[in-house]
């Protein structure tokens, strides 16, 4: 195979794809840019949506930059190419997160291909779940999922399980102490009132799922001033199922890393017929991420809580366009 150049009809095709990714609040911190007559196309992050207070490290930006070039490798491979990812290739620039080379057509990545219809299938779901358990064979493709990226998905034994729900719980009452943390969550939430912001990007208020009768479900509340009053309320599954996903390592190369391997789960699972929601809260305070890890398992650093089971699939949320998160040089 040979590099060739790509038209701008492909590119933009490509990145449509890309961005379909999860990220944190939906705030879809990633650049593109392809400069013409080359194969390559360039991730880079964006600072300007970064979350101080929630993620002063970046760790989740990188996260969900590592699921954008995850998606773009899907996308590439659905139309025959195979991409070359070369990891921060810039020691200079930090926010130069991936060159991506592609070649073809001919020999894309194995299996990747397969994972595109998931793509424009695949969201968040902030709604109760049935109690019926996902069965081993299915854990176990997520599991292999995971390692085809260099990450383990961990499912918690009964006790860790327990932990993990506390700190999830610890995690609420500590944002709801801490003015700046709220307020950087409404800034990235519409509830349809007068604040309602961007219609391309947060989390709208449908996408919040109902309210929980009883604390039993780690779904993070967008909205607990209840700024919306009509807003229903459900019980939720009594005893949640989650995964852990999680890096040898805990640095900017593995963070990108992660965010491959946690899409490519997610996408595993959208093909399977499960639901899943992302639950970060517990790991963007550092003296609760440390009690994630199982003490007992040769894991190294949780980088996602992973709910999953069978249930509502959830609303696409709203994406920006391609003209916005792409440049052309």
């Amino acid at each position: 195979m040979s590099t060739t150049s790509l038209t701008r009809p492909l590119v933009t095709s490509l990145i449509e794809d890309a961005v379909t990714a999860p990220s944190m609040h939906n705030a879809q911190p990633w650049k593109f840019v392809h400069t013409a007559g080359t194969g390559v196309i360039e991730l880079h992050g964006d600072p300007l949506r970064r979350m101080p207070h929630e993620d002063p490290d970046h760790r989740a930006l990188h996260l969900g930059c590592g699921a954008a070039l995850f998606g773009l490798r899907v996308a590439a491979a659905h139309r025959d190419r195979h991409a070359v990812v070369r990891l921060l290739p810039r020691p200079g620039d930090p926010w130069h997160f991936a060159d991506v080379e592609l070649l073809g057509p001919g020999d894309p990545e194995p299996g990747l291909a397969a994972l595109h219809s998931a793509l424009s299938r695949r969201h968040t779901s902030r709604f109760p779940f049935t109690e019926e358990r996902v069965p081993a064979e299915l854990i176990d493709a997520l599991r292999a999922a995971a390692l085809l990226e260099g990450c383990r998905f961990d499912v918690p034994g009964a006790w860790h399980t327990d932990t993990v729900l506390g700190i999830v719980h610890d995690s609420e009452r500590s944002e709801a102490a801490d003015e700046a943390v709220r307020a950087e969550i409404a800034a990235w939430t519409r509830t349809g009132g007068s604040d309602v912001g961007s219609g391309t990007e947060g989390i709208p208020a449908y996408a919040f799922g109902p309210r929980q009768y009883d604390v039993t479900s780690p779904v993070r509340d967008f909205d607990p001033p209840r700024r919306m009053t009509d807003r229903p309320a459900a019980r939720f599954e009594k005893e949640p199922q989650i995964a852990l996903l999680s890096t040898a390592e805990d640095t900017p190369r593995q963070w990108l890393t992660a965010g491959q391997g946690l899409h490519r789960v997610l996408l595993r699972a959208t093909l399977d017929g499960l639901s899943t929601s992302l639950m970060s809260q517990p790991l963007e305070w550092p003296e609760l991420r440390s009690v994630a890890r199982d003490p007992e398992s040769a894991a190294g650093f949780v980088q996602m809580v992973v709910r999953l089971g069978y249930g509502p699939k959830g609303r696409a949320t709203p994406r920006r366009p391609v003209s916005e998160v792409l440049t052309f040089g």
